[in-house]
Formats: C-alpha cells, structure tokens, sequence
C-alpha cells in the first residue's frame, strides 16, 4: 500500500471558448504528454449569466471523447442526429466523437459550476468509433459515505461497485465532497494515470497543499490522502490507462498524424466529415 504523492500541478488560465464562454482552461496542448490520456480539462465558475449564456454552438468533434460535469448548473445537448439531452446539477453526459461528430451545448442556470475533460481514444478506434451520446444522469450515479465527506461514483470503479462505463478506454471518475478537518484515503488502480482537480476549495494532497482550480498529477500508488483545512471542498478525481500514442491536435480534431488531422479538415470542407449514423441505444 501506497500513497500517490503530487508530481506535477497545473494552475487554470482565464480563457474564452465557443461563443464567448468565460472558462478556465487547465490541460491543453502543452500538457498532453505528462496528462497522457487526458487533452483537456475546462472548469465553470460563474453565476453571471453573461458568462456562459452564449454557450458553445454546433461544432465538430473527431478522434475524442468528452466528459462534461456540472457540480451546478444546466447543460442542453444537441448533435447532428437531432438528438436533445439536458443534464443538470451533479449529473454527466459523455460523447464519444469517435469517427465525427458535431454538437452544440448550452449552459443556463443561476449557477455554472463544473469542468468539462476531453479523454483521448486510442488510435484503432478514432475512425471505427461511432458517434454516441450517453447522459449520466443522477439515478444511476452511486453515492458512498467517507469519514468527514462523500464519494459520488460517476463512472467507472469504486472498490467493488460499477458505475457506468464508456467503450473505448475505461475511466474510473470520481466526484468528492469533503467537509472541513476532514483526512480520507481515496484508492486509486495501480499501473492508471491519474489526477485531481479542485473543484471548489483548497486541499492537501499526500502531503502537498493544492489551491482551487489546480490540476495534479499523481505518482504510482494505490491510494490518494486527501485532506482538508478550514472549509469544505469538492474534488474531482480522474483515473484511466496511459496510451503512449502520438498526438496530433488542432482545435476539436485529435488524432495521431498530421496526415490524419489533414484528412479531418479535408472532409470538413468536402461535406464528408460525419462517417457514421450514431447510436443512443444506452440512453
């Protein structure tokens, strides 16, 4: 048994996406080796409706899978099948891009508290994975007692409990609320990259004091000490295997060459870009 100690933290940076979007982009291009098989991690905090309103309009995706989460707040979900999907406070919706795919969300709410995490897909499936949505909705996300907080599973394993869980490459996502003075000891699989991010409220992680809205990654190990101080937190704990793949990126296309990140412009402007009728089978 041992604790996961940090071994690198990566603070948000102010940015604007979509149509004007205020966020905080965490992971991006610059981090994609040491954050391997993460790309992403975009926070919300805001409960200015002028932040977020003009949310994100359609726009392609290839080669990923996105995660969205929203601690607080509401998230509408439109794709090129037609397909409407609305999650809301503590709730998740997935969408495998797979082969192509192109969506819209728009947040609304007095409140848009939440990340949204791009997984990479490994390099056989980019162009075999169909486009596919999934909402995580409350009912089926489990919820487990800590000593001092609570553990909310939202996808993937939690010791001897299974949430749901994408096709592609497995996530083990944890949503944790921690009260103040709180010391808990969160198992991790050993041999997965893994990291948290601090959601809303400061924490110390094996020993390293973490500010909100900062990303660590964590070193090998089984478990994770998180603790906190004077007021409560919400973390956000990632886990999945490492793919060691090339990464080539461009805006909403990731693939592995620069051939293959040509090929998804080309067929953007060809009108060939959605390859495959999605499925929603699992809604």
């Amino acid at each position: 048994m041992m604790n996961r100690k940090v071994i690198d933290q990566t603070r948000g940076q102010r940015a604007r996406d979509g149509a004007g979007v205020s966020l905080v982009r965490v992971l991006g291009i610059r981090t994609t080796d040491r954050y391997d098989p993460f790309l992403m991690l975009d926070a919300f905090d805001s409960s200015d409706p002028e932040d977020y309103i003009a949310g994100f309009p359609p726009h392609p995706h290839r080669g990923i899978e996105t995660v969205t989460f929203l601690s607080r707040g509401q998230m509408t979900h439109r794709d090129h099948l037609g397909t409407e999907a609305v999650i809301h406070d503590g709730e998740a919706q997935w969408l495998t891009a797979g082969s192509g795919a192109e969506h819209s969300e728009m947040p609304s709410g007095e409140r848009m508290l939440g990340t949204q995490l791009w997984l990479n897909l490994p390099a056989e499936w980019k162009m075999k994975a169909a486009p596919a949505y999934h909402g995580i909705t409350n009912d089926e996300i489990q919820e487990y007692p800590l000593e001092g907080g609570r553990l909310r599973l939202v996808t993937g394993n939690y010791l001897d409990h299974e949430g749901w869980q994408g096709r592609y490459l497995p996530l083990d996502f944890y949503d944790i609320h921690l009260d103040s003075h709180a010391a808990v000891e969160i198992p991790v699989r050993e041999g997965w990259a893994a990291f948290l991010f601090t959601l809303r409220g400061d924490v110390t992680v094996s020993g390293t004091p973490v500010y909100e809205k900062t990303a660590v990654r964590l070193g090998e190990g089984d478990r994770v000490l998180l603790e906190t101080g004077e007021e409560a937190a919400e973390l956000l704990l990632y886990s999945s295997r490492r793919l060691d793949e090339p990464v080539a990126w461009y805006g909403p296309i990731v693939m592995n060459t620069q051939e293959e990140l040509q090929q998804a412009f080309d067929d953007l402007e060809n009108g060939t870009f959605i390859k495959e009728a999605a499925d929603y089978s699992d809604r």
